[in-house]
């Protein structure tokens, strides 16, 4: 006798905070053998939902029913007995740990008498783990941290499903922007995992910004706006503009107008780069228009960030010349860089760009307080807190006042946060590494609206991106990098995926 499909009923899902409504009468259905997308822009509620379901907060109301029968998530263990299995996007793993003790660090180790670790019993489970997820080129005794982004994401799923193998029950599993952070391989790779999931019949939950992964994967899709849920329907009866209008209120004609290409200036270069060469960076050559927009494209590994990076000073340069409107920029460092109008917005906002404890006025002016103070030993508070409120609001920044945490800001806003302080940087060139990475769709879209806004300011702009599509919309010319070196300049014009893509895969 077969036994019934899994489903995961949510009725009613409210939360607010200090009054304010994060969650507005919420639900949601999960089933067996299906992929739910949950959608929806920063501050939509995607993550208050979440955290109900994990049991890390408490609902001021909400009606849950596994498989029909009435259940309370009142903390984080009843939510791990009923079932549920959390994947992050963050990858928070031991570096220094074996991948099978990665997969136990949330699960009780195997052990003799009680006492000692059974190496060999674990070994066994960690290995039957990945194998049942058909991982088998990853070996239980491999180090962390020599695990790509891919691998690691894998790892985490594995982990969250230790102890389940055993009883062959199907699970529920929370995905949060999994692919965040993986290449197209790496994507591949877990969206074969996923397929392996619904065949067991698990339910998944999956949580992203990227539209084009549900129409791959997904067969039902909910849009969450402002707390509440806007629409839930199978995906095979919508599209990508009805989402979009759908999260954002307003039609996907209105984002494309902000991608909009400006025409290229002419005359003496802003940025003129001859036989660059670092540690990780073989040869660049190339020229920057003031005004221009010129994309950096290529595989994972090609040297893109590192050329960024060798353009702030964080790569100390071996051969070759670097001119800022015709200045020769010698013994660069990234504070001299700052002073000379070269901002940067790095891959990663929360490690490499922002301080989450600090306050939103500290994040926006941190580079820029010798300027912002008296005698250039005491910062001017007051100039500080006006131009973060002036910038704030330049960049449709989200927040509760300029004195609010970092940590506290969605990710779309804390994106934000860095175009503000590359902003009061009164730029000249501006470096762009993945600058809508893991936001949603209408902050992407204010986004590129600073884009075009600064270019047409005149700022020549260099924009890293492994998103083809948006290289295509927003740039002037893309640059190709392969293996270290800046092999080609490409016209955008007329330009597609495919093509693009053929590009990065041709041999030097």
């Amino acid at each position: 006798m077969s036994r019934p499909a899994l489903s995961l009923q949510v009725r009613h899902a409210s939360k607010s905070y200090g009054g304010a409504p994060a969650l507005v009468a919420a639900s949601l259905e999960l089933r067996g053998g299906e992929v739910h997308g949950l959608i929806g822009e920063n501050g939509a509620g995607k993550t208050t939902l979440i955290k109900l379901l994990a049991g890390l907060e408490a609902p001021d109301r909400m009606q849950a029913r596994l498989n029909g029968s009435a259940i309370d998530i009142g903390d984080s263990a009843a939510a791990y007995r009923l079932g549920l299995r959390f994947i992050h996007q963050e990858l928070n793993i031991a570096p220094a740990l074996s991948v099978a003790e990665n997969l136990f660090i949330n699960n009780p180790l195997p052990r003799r008498g009680g006492i000692f670790v059974d190496w060999s019993t674990l070994q066994r489970r960690a290995e039957a783990a990945l194998k049942a997820l058909g991982i088998r080129h990853i070996s239980p005794r491999r180090r962390a941290a020599s695990l790509s982004a891919g691998d690691a994401m894998l790892v985490k799923i594995a982990s969250a499903l230790i102890g389940d193998a055993d009883s062959g029950e199907p699970r529920i599993m929370i995905m949060d922007e999994p692919t965040a952070a993986l290449n197209s391989a790496e994507v591949d790779l877990l969206f074969a995992v996923i397929a392996r999931l619904r065949a067991r019949g698990d339910a998944l939950l999956y949580v992203t910004h990227r539209l084009d992964e549900l129409f791959r994967i997904a067969q039902r899709v909910t849009v969450l706006r402002d707390g509440s849920v806007i629409s839930s329907q199978p995906i095979a009866e919508t599209s990508t503009a009805q989402l979009i209008s759908a999260m954002t209120g307003r039609g996907a004609a209105d984002g494309e107008k902000a991608a909009v290409r400006a025409a290229a200036a002419e005359g003496v270069p802003r940025l003129l780069v001859r036989g660059l060469q670092t540690d990780a960076v073989a040869h660049a050559s190339f020229r920057l228009g003031a005004g221009e927009i010129l994309g950096i494209a290529g595989l994972v590994g090609s040297g893109r960030t590192e050329l960024l990076q060798a353009l702030l000073g964080i790569e100390p340069l071996l051969a070759g010349s670097i001119k800022l409107d015709g200045q020769a920029l010698l013994a660069l460092s990234p504070a001299r860089a700052w002073q000379l109008g070269i901002a940067y917005v790095p891959e990663e906002r929360r490690s490499q760009g922002l301080f989450l404890g600090e306050r939103v006025s500290q994040n926006i002016t941190l580079p820029h307080w010798e300027r912002l103070s008296r005698l250039k030993i005491f910062l001017n508070r007051g100039a500080a807190h006006a131009e973060s409120r002036r910038l704030g609001a330049a960049v449709r920044l989200k927040s509760a006042g300029i004195k609010q945490r970092a940590r506290q800001l969605s990710g779309g806003n804390q994106q934000k946060l860095l175009f503000a302080r590359a902003i009061l940087a009164q730029p000249r060139l501006i470096l762009l590494d993945e600058p809508t990475r893991g936001v949603d769709v209408g902050a992407k879209y204010d986004i590129y609206r600073l884009i075009r806004q600064l270019a047409a300011a005149g700022a020549g702009i260099l924009l890293v991106s492994s998103e083809l599509d948006e290289l295509i919309a927003l740039c002037d010319r893309i640059l190709l990098m392969r293996q270290g070196r800046a092999a080609e300049a490409l016209s955008s014009a007329g330009l597609t995926e495919n093509q693009l893509l053929e590009r990065c895969y041709a041999q030097p």
